[in-house]
């Protein structure tokens, strides 16, 4: 009875665990596909100020703070009057040091990217996510010990060559009165970010497998909101030394579609932005650094699709390509995984029912003697 129980448990713990990796898809989705074209919005009509960007682009934390109250609230509802009483917040000193100082290298990669979008169309933008899943794959690997297997590599060659074909145009997409030197310091730009997004994913990884606590999604929320808090002040502190707060009542006034506007946009960048890396943290949760970059890799085609939609971007051969591959690297992969639960299924129904025969084998019943 006790057994079955048990099996009932760890039935509803992965249902339970694969609704969260669908919702961080979604949020992911969401955050990867908006995002960029939010930021670049601001910037086409008439924002200048990549301080702020990057601000917004982890600004948005205290979102976290509804589901952190639900949670707790939930918990106290429901425990026993035995029990000691629950805490709001589980983090350990450890864990928030090594969830700050991976805050801190958000917050930079935020200003490396917000300047790439500064200087670059969507459509050329975009190729930090090829770069970042080439990063995210290869820092997996040495940090985490990924293990591949022949269709997570298929995946991240086809994702890695699809986003990459975009790139065999983007000379003909270089904005108007933008010098050869700023659009190449704004592509370096694209690169550094991509390379150190991929560090940054497989370090928080490796942050919930060193760390000296059972990690819950109520910690992973903590551990975000951590992250981002520190992003937000180390991008606050390039706003302040490049005087953004006195500029922004001016460029509000300025801005092409209203000061109204100015400022709904940005309020939505905010929360945009905050769906993306509550995705990709609960994607590494409940699954790994490489299926997050993965993702986010996916979604560079919708992307690129929305960009020619509201901006009036050429939509040319590589793009198709580039949807195509990038498509048939998710399926590569996701095929791959199925394949593989079911073959680690069967082999523990294998391992399950060999131990129930053991008993009997290893203790056979005596015969009498006549």
């Amino acid at each position: 009875m006790q057994m079955e129980t048990t099996e009932d448990e760890q039935r509803k713990a992965a249902a339970l665990k694969r609704l969260l990796l669908i919702l961080s898809c979604v949020f992911l989705s969401i955050g990867a596909g908006g995002g960029p074209l939010i930021m670049r919005l601001y910037f086409i009509h008439g924002g200048k100020r990549v301080w702020l960007s990057s601000m917004l682009e982890t600004g948005g934390c205290p979102i976290i703070l509804v589901p952190i109250a639900i949670a707790y609230y939930y918990r106290r509802k429901n425990q026993a009057p035995t029990e000691p009483p629950t805490k709001l917040f589980f983090m350990k000193l450890p864990l928030f040091v090594a969830s700050a100082v991976i805050g801190v290298l958000t917050g930079l990669d935020d200003y490396l990217y917000a300047y790439g979008v500064a200087r670059l169309p969507v459509s050329t933008s975009a190729l930090i996510i090829a770069a970042q899943l080439a990063f995210t794959a290869f820092f997996a690997f040495i940090l985490v010990k990924q293990k591949f297997t022949s269709y997570s590599i298929n995946a991240v060659v086809l994702l890695t060559v699809g986003a990459a074909v975009l790139g065999l145009n983007t000379s003909s997409d270089r904005p108007e009165g933008e010098s050869n030197a700023q659009y190449m310091l704004g592509f370096m730009m694209t690169v550094a970010a991509a390379a150190l997004y991929g560090f940054v994913l497989p370090l928080v990884e490796l942050m919930y497998k060193k760390a000296k606590q059972n990690i819950t999604y109520a910690l992973v929320l903590e551990i975000q909101l951590v992250m981002c808090l520190f992003a937000t002040i180390f991008c606050t502190v390039g706003m302040l030394v490049n005087n953004d707060f006195k500029v922004i009542p001016r460029e509000a006034r300025k801005f092409e579609l209203g000061e109204t506007t100015y400022y709904v946009v940005l309020v939505v960048s905010a929360i945009i932005w905050q769906g993306f890396f509550l995705g990709a943290i609960g994607i590494i949760f409940c699954a790994s650094s490489l299926l997050s970059g993965i993702v986010i890799a996916v979604l560079l085609p919708i992307t690129e699709i929305f960009a020619v939609i509201f901006y009036h971007e050429k939509f040319q051969a590589e793009k198709g390509v580039s949807l195509v591959l990038s498509l048939w690297g998710f399926v590569s992969y996701f095929y791959g995984e199925i394949k593989h639960n079911k073959e680690s299924k069967r082999v523990k129904e294998k391992e399950n029912n060999k131990d129930s025969s053991g008993p009997d084998t290893e203790n056979p019943q005596s015969v009498p003697n006549p």
